[in-house]
């Protein structure tokens, strides 16, 4: 039951992307699972969610980098990523995505040094790029397309709407939880209406904290709101074929040297002239005809309760323009008038760990599903998955204990929590 339309929220305001390329074996394991699914749905739809396997593309300027950009192809390969392939101009046999589609194209990741072999590839990156690491399994798709193949699936199988009342309805909301005996009995509805239910499962995205406290879970998790726009690119500043482009490096915003002068002079704006992190990112969007850019930029934390509708920044066109520019010089050419941008927004939930937050919780017949922060979509299917087996109380994969809500009850994993540097975002 939910009172709004699907992906409310959260993941339609995001880049719609997947990949297989964390440092995490539990992740990695999930996600390869989640992506074997995907596949799979793809053959059998004609492809009717347009998952392709670009790639993700982490760009650094940074030479002293390099070597941490080799351990990282070793490791993460070396855990079941896929081979690990490194290229400079005089030694390549790299092979660059193809736009469309997935299948016949390679596992893994390939690392590329040099910036003539890059732009060799990407002409439209910036001279300065001196590595850059494509991890292949990896790509785009559509999120509503993919959506609505899962639940036209599901309507094959014989899943229903309930019928609330005496007209047809698909949205309700719950307001609260019976429980006797320790274990769920009936959900009430705003309204009034009380439903029987032996099973509560909270999917509720942003509301995680709030519908798991019904059946008598607290769970650890807070909600950050994250933005993202969309600008026309007339110039073909970005190849058409790009893959999902990321800065990889800390930077400053580059700006005339009096507009900088200005804005350090005055407290309210000193920030835009102070250093900025890692992890710029952009894509194409659209298919054929096509100008537009997706960009996200995750440049300050914005820890907020979930507001409908979420609260834009103003500032987010143009800092996460002059931050794309430092990895795409002709975007510069934007900079006395921008495209005009279509912003929206969308929430984050996360766990301490940002790990998800799959199994029991709360009262018998209670479980949670969710705290799925920046990989909601890639991960979609290999947790239903999990959750089901949770709930049917089938085999486990191996990756399950490492997403129990139970997790948090253990006072030696709660204590390694802080020594972690790894979040799982980009």
């Amino acid at each position: 039951m939910d009172e709004r339309p699907p992906l409310s929220l959260t993941s339609n305001r995001s880049t719609e992307c997947y990949r297989n390329w964390w440092p995490d074996p539990d992740m990695l394991g999930l996600m390869n699972r989640s992506i074997d699914l995907m596949e799979e749905l793809a053959r059998a739809s004609g492809n009717a969610f347009h998952m392709n396997r670009r790639g993700y593309l982490y760009l650094t300027a940074d030479p002293d980098k390099i070597p941490a950009l080799r351990e990282r192809l070793a490791r993460t390969s070396g855990r079941g990523a896929g081979p690990a392939r490194i290229h400079t101009l005089a030694d390549s046999t790299y092979l660059p995505a193809q736009a469309q589609g997935w299948e016949n194209e390679p596992a893994g990741a390939d690392l590329l040094l040099g910036n003539d072999l890059i732009r060799r590839h990407f002409p439209y990156l910036a001279e300065s790029a001196v590595a850059a690491l494509h991890a292949r399994r990896a790509g785009w798709l559509s999120a509503q397309g993919l959506g609505m193949t899962l639940l036209e699936s599901a309507r094959r199988l014989g899943v229903q709407f309930a019928r609330l009342g005496r007209r047809a309805k698909e949205a309700a909301r719950v307001v609260g939880a019976e429980v006797g005996n320790g274990r769920v009995r009936a959900v009430r509805l705003a309204g009034g209406r009380r439903v029987e239910c032996p099973v509560f499962i909270n999917a509720a995205g942003p509301h995680l904290k709030e519908v798991g406290n019904l059946p008598g879970a607290d769970l650890p998790v807070h909600t950050e709101l994250h933005l993202k726009m969309a600008i026309k690119d007339p110039l073909g500043a970005v190849g058409r074929d790009a893959p999902l482009l990321i800065w990889d490096d800390e930077q400053t915003l580059p700006w005339e040297a009096d507009e900088r002068a200005a804005l350090r002079d005055d407290p309210a704006t000193r920030w835009l002239t102070e250093a900025f992190p890692a992890g710029a990112h952009t894509r194409p969007e659209g298919g054929a005809g096509s100008e537009a850019l997706v960009m996200l930029w995750d440049y300050r934390t914005r820890l907020s309760p979930p507001i409908e509708p979420p609260a834009l920044d103003s500032d987010f066109p143009e800092v996460t323009l002059r931050g794309m520019a430092r990895m795409i010089p002709r975007l510069r050419e934007y900079f006395p008038k921008m495209p005009r941008p279509q912003m929206d927004g969308g929430y984050y939930t996360k766990a301490p760990d940002n790990l998800p937050i799959v199994g029991p919780a709360g009262a018998q017949g209670s479980f949670v599903v969710g705290a799925v922060s920046g990989y909601g979509i890639m991960s979609a299917c290999a947790i239903g998955e999990l959750l089901a087996a949770h709930v049917t109380g089938t085999r486990l994969p191996a990756y399950a204990s490492a997403f129990a809500p139970s997790r948090f009850d253990d006072p030696a994993y709660l204590s390694q929590l802080a020594k972690m540097s790894e979040s799982g975002q980009l």
